[in-house]
C-alpha cells in the first residue's frame, strides 16, 4: 500500500491545536529533539489515516544453522 504523504503536515493541522506542534508542522524542524516531535507526529498522523507499515522479514536463525553453514563453507574450501 504506497502511501501518499505529499500533504500530510497541511492535514495534520486539522488534528492539533497546540501552538508548538503548530508551529514546527508550519516551519519545520531546527533541532534535532525538534525532528524527533515531527517525526511522532507523522506516525500519529499515519495512524489517524489508518496507514500500516509492513511486517520486517523474519532474518532470525539458530545457531545451530550458522554452525552448519559454516562448517559445510569450509569443508567445501578444501575440494
Amino acid at each position: 500500500m504506497k502511501i501518499d504523504d505529499s500533504n500530510w503536515r497541511e492535514e495534520y493541522k486539522a488534528y492539533t491545536s497546540s501552538k508548538y506542534e503548530l508551529e514546527l508542522l508550519e516551519h519545520g524542524a531546527t533541532s534535532l529533539s525538534q525532528s524527533w516531535v515531527l517525526g511522532a507526529l507523522y506516525n500519529k498522523w499515519k495512524k489517524i489515516k489508518g496507514y500500516k507499515e509492513p511486517e520486517p522479514p523474519d532474518c532470525s536463525s539458530s545457531f545451530l544453522e550458522w554452525e552448519y553453514k559454516n562448517k559445510e563453507s569450509f569443508s567445501n574450501d578444501g575440494e
